[in-house]
């Protein structure tokens, strides 16, 4: 498993989540999609493919986290990523993905970090520390298209022109080196957030998303506090380890 993530940047676990521990997580990403629209009906409308913070009270019952926090910190989620990751990874967020209202609007090729990184620091990005995701769907869905090895190699020329639109280039446009990841409810697909990548709209997706990342300061403190269960909810929990690898103080 991690030979085959090291060398590719991505591995997919067919029907990893049973279908009683789906339909629970299925109930509560509603749950969030829901009240989530409400509050941010203009972005919804006008351009949104995702939503994060799934588990801050803000939109959940303690009861409806309660069921995030123990799918997140159950051993059979927490041992993947820490057999991909090479040691105990640190949780970092979650995020829904779905379609977007405007049946036109063009999915686009990234990598994540040119949204907070310069060109330089997007490459030297590459070495590392690492950004993971665990993405679920929650129903059947089109999946993700990824280039493969490029998060470890730099884009090509006509990939970066493509990504960051340069030259009259658009980031929407096909690629040949892509490869289409199609995904079932309760798959499991992993993959770096920083290989190049694009989510493909249709199906009424929703995915929950959970990001770890390495147990290093520079990466840890973007963690929000809200996000973190409470001593009651850790007692709970099959491993914990993931909520507790450094302190955020």
């Amino acid at each position: 498993m991690k030979k085959e993530y090291e060398e590719n940047g991505y591995l997919v676990l067919k029907h990893f989540v049973s279908a009683g521990e789906l339909q629970k997580l299925r109930a509560v990403a509603s749950q969030f999609h829901q009240s989530w629209k409400q509050e941010n009906a203009q972005f919804y409308a006008d351009k949104a493919v995702n939503s994060a913070y799934l588990t801050a009270p803000k939109h959940l019952t303690n009861i409806e986290r309660d069921v995030l926090f123990k799918f997140l910190g159950s051993n059979k989620l927490v041992n993947v990523a820490t057999s991909i990751m090479g040691s105990c990874p640190a949780f970092m967020n979650t995020q829904l993905f779905f379609d977007p209202v405007n049946k036109e609007q063009k999915n686009y090729w990234h990598r994540d970090t040119q949204y907070h990184m310069s060109v330089e620091e997007q490459q030297q990005a590459l070495l590392g520390p690492n950004v993971v995701h665990f993405r679920i769907p929650m129903v059947d869905e089109p999946g993700v298209e990824l280039i493969p090895g490029t998060h470890k190699r730099w884009d090509t020329e006509n990939e970066l022109d493509v990504r960051l639109q340069l030259n009259g280039r658009e980031n929407h446009e096909d690629l040949s080196t892509g490869v289409t990841v199609k995904l079932e409810a309760g798959d499991l697909l992993v993959f770096s957030a920083n290989m190049i990548h694009r989510g493909i709209y249709g199906m009424n997706r929703m995915s929950l998303d959970i990001l770890f990342c390495d147990p290093v300061p520079e990466l840890v403190k973007f963690v929000d506090n809200n996000c973190l269960p409470d001593s009651d909810i850790m007692d709970k929990l099959e491993n914990s380890d993931v909520f507790m690898v450094l302190s955020r103080e």
